[in-house]
């Protein structure tokens, strides 16, 4: 079997949806036995350590992007949440038309700042949890 290169793997997984994405992804760690959760666990399993309400004070790693309003450029929208989740026209349209809804879910905080940044970009109105 030929070997893929870095660049070849990424471009593959560039032309994965979400869900392909996270399938491979517990396949591999079944595969392999690792979990790519364990260092988040970890530094998860050691915050009380520190202190009764040092585990409140720890800064949030997992973020919801919620849309609650699409805006003047409800089509501008609909394109952003297409590209940012691999949602069907369809789908991402009754998605922006039900706002306030999810659009992400349980990403880092890079990934949810991205999505805002774009989604706002495009006159939508979007929260963070």
């Amino acid at each position: 079997m030929a070997k893929l290169s870095t660049d070849e793997l990424l471009e593959a997984f560039k032309e994965m949806t979400l869900i392909e994405l996270s399938e491979f992804v517990k396949q591999f760690e079944d595969t392999f036995g690792v979990t790519a959760a364990a260092p988040v666990a970890v530094a998860a399993a050691g915050a009380p350590a520190g202190g009764g309400d040092s585990a409140a004070a720890e800064e949030q790693d997992e973020f919801d992007v919620i849309l609650t309003a699409a805006g003047d450029k409800k089509i501008a929208v609909i394109k952003e949440v297409r590209a940012l989740t691999s949602l069907g026209l369809k789908e991402a349209k009754d998605l922006v038309d039900g706002a306030p809804k999810p659009v992400l879910e349980k990403v880092d905080k890079a990934a949810a700042d991205k999505a805002k940044e774009q989604l706002e970009g495009a006159g939508a109105t979007v929260e963070l949890k």
